[in-house]
């Protein structure tokens, strides 16, 4: 009786100890807390966390976002996990992308927002409680962000806006844009959708995105859209030179 209470006793102990030692673990590499392992064991070796509890980021702690019930976080987990299962580990290694973090409800300064990226940390935060309408495309979205990030120097924000009508400029910042419409443009005149217009790399992260999730669509509407259909260009000549075995 006494064994059997000391192996119970030791068994607590062990877990108690084991648990905090996996969340500062995660903490070490990402530098979020209140993470747990949700997914490791993938093909292109991508490691999924979630969040545990809510957590605040950055100087300001201006970035925050929630725990997801179970429920919802495994229907989002299989969606997720299906559309980056199409960027090879190769390709995920050029980019410097490693880790995927799922939680709910994520914001910037009160402002929601689909995902941030973060190539320093090779990570990349989701909100899987986004817009179900557009939550498969905003997937791809923010990973062009992180493309972006790590080539800055080929995806050239001045070369692009050059593919525009003269007479158009971009805002200074995404949050600094009223235009923040995903629907797509029944006639595009260069630009999918409204977030499209509010800057170049916007712009180029909603044409990847429509390319990796609506390539019909893209091709139906660059058939009618010379500038499209250069910006469609632009995007994949990079893809390529990153990665010449890269699938649209």
């Amino acid at each position: 009786m006494h064994l059997f209470r000391y192996i119970i006793k030791s068994i607590f102990l062990l877990f108690i100890l084991v648990t905090p030692l996996k969340a500062n673990t995660i903490y070490n590499l990402i530098r979020i807390p209140n993470l747990e392992i949700y997914e490791t064991n993938t093909s292109n070796k991508l490691k999924y966390f979630s969040a545990a509890k809510p957590f605040r980021l950055g100087v300001l702690k201006n970035i925050k976002c929630f725990n997801p019930d179970q429920k919802t976080l495994e229907k989002k987990y299989k969606i997720i996990s299906k559309n980056l299962n199409r960027y090879s580990d190769k390709f995920l290694k050029k980019i410097n992308l490693k880790y995927v973090v799922l939680c709910e409800n994520l914001s910037i300064s009160g402002i929601n927002t689909a995902g941030i990226p973060d190539n320093k940390m090779k990570t990349l935060i989701l909100d899987i409680k986004f817009n179900e309408t557009y939550f498969e495309r905003v997937i791809h979205h923010e990973v062009f962000h992180v493309i972006n990030d790590s080539f800055k120097e080929k995806f050239n924000n001045k070369k692009w806006a050059k593919l525009n009508k003269s007479n158009f400029k971009y805002t200074e910042c995404s949050t600094c844009s009223s235009k923040t419409g995903l629907y797509v443009y029944n006639n595009t005149n260069g630009f999918l959708t409204e977030y499209s217009k509010s800057t170049a790399s916007e712009d180029m992260a909603e044409i990847f995105s429509h390319l990796m999730s609506h390539k019909n669509l893209v091709e139906e509407k660059t058939n009618k859209d010379t500038i499209l259909k250069q910006k469609v260009l632009f995007i994949k000549n990079i893809l390529l030179k990153i990665d010449n075995q890269f699938i649209f």
